[in-house]
């Protein structure tokens, strides 16, 4: 499965000019997204748009100039539009449940954004969306190779996006899951929870590896909290799937949770012979950040890109050929995918 070309919204530099190098700090134990004008949506359109959807539809419309009707469009989402969610929740108090405005319900379910991209184009193909918290992007991605599979000549186009409304951000943070307080450093704070991000990456992906920026060769799922079964599912995954360390990075999930930071640092350390990276400073965490992972390693085993130092923790090589990526979600949802360069 070739990725034929990339977007990606976040909280850093990654859309339009593009700088891996400077990381925004966290406002408020927060990531918000860096939005563009996005001059290609109508005014009276954009308006009426939600925060997951308008990011989504910003950051494909790039993908769809080079393939404008997708045979299918798959997103992952966790939350969708909660933002609109709450909004309307709210007009259903105030006003007794009487007139409501339509638009923030119809923004609020999370099909709402695969349906808005799929009704802009007038596509009538597959269209889908995988809503399952942590492994939701992993989800849509193992069905557009499924997809792929059945569909040899076909090119999908793929989106992961979760946004930070107030409401979920409080209700996380008061369950543990998102820091109090802004720690001077993520991964070596040794409190609870981590820091809170959002955004979406999108890919249009197919069978052709002409013009391809990297290959997707792997990809696993497991859900558990036994840190021994992890611990054994990464190593037959690196035994099954890499034959070669030399110009491997490990890009890793770690989160900054103390809860999990032993178990997490453990699994790096079966890599601990090719270098050592880490993306959560640079996305903040929510359930679908391993959507913007990709993105990155798409960026790291391209020829001529060196990896920022800010990503690292121990660098073996200049130049990487293949991306590993780990992530967990509240260290219950795990995920495994092999990138590598074409």
């Amino acid at each position: 499965m070739y990725i034929q070309k990339s977007s990606c919204i976040s909280a850093q530099a990654t859309y339009g000019n593009i700088d891996l190098q400077k990381v925004q700090p966290f406002v408020n134990a927060r990531h918000t997204a860096r939005e563009p004008s996005y001059t290609q949506i109508p005014n009276a359109v954009l308006r009426r748009m939600g925060k997951a959807v308008r990011m989504t539809v910003g950051a494909v419309t790039g993908l769809l100039e080079q393939c404008p009707q997708p045979d299918a469009i798959i997103v992952g989402t966790a939350n969708g539009g909660m933002q609109d969610c709450i909004r309307f929740l709210n007009q259903i108090m105030e006003y007794n449940e009487g007139t409501l405005t339509p638009t923030n319900f119809v923004q609020s379910t999370p099909n709402a954004i695969a349906a808005t991209i799929g009704l802009n184009g007038r596509n009538h193909n597959y269209n889908i969306t995988h809503v399952h918290r942590g492994n939701a992007f992993e989800n849509a991605l193992l069905d557009a190779q499924l997809f792929l599979k059945e569909n040899s000549h076909a090119q999908v186009l793929l989106a992961g996006v979760d946004e930070i409304s107030d409401y979920n951000f409080n209700i996380e943070r008061l369950g543990g899951w998102y820091k109090d307080s802004l720690p001077d450093d993520l991964y070596s704070s040794r409190t609870t929870g981590s820091l809170a991000g959002e955004g979406v990456a999108a890919y249009l992906l197919s069978n052709n590896a002409t013009n391809a920026v990297a290959k997707i060769t792997a990809l696993q799922t497991l859900t558990t909290h036994d840190s021994h079964e992890v611990m054994q599912w990464v190593r037959d995954f690196i035994r099954e799937n890499i034959a070669d360390r030399d110009a491997l990075v490990f890009l890793s999930g770690h989160n900054g949770d103390v809860r999990f930071a032993e178990d997490t640092e453990k699994i790096e350390a079966l890599l601990s012979d090719v270098t050592l990276a880490r993306f959560k400073h640079f996305t903040g965490e929510y359930p679908t950040a391993s959507a913007v992972a990709l993105w990155l390693a798409t960026q790291f085993v391209q020829k001529d890109t060196d990896i920022p130092e800010h990503f690292t923790t121990s660098l073996r090589q200049y130049r990487h050929r293949q991306c590993l990526i780990y992530n967990h979600y509240k260290f219950l949802q795990h995920s495994l995918m092999l990138v590598e360069q074409v």
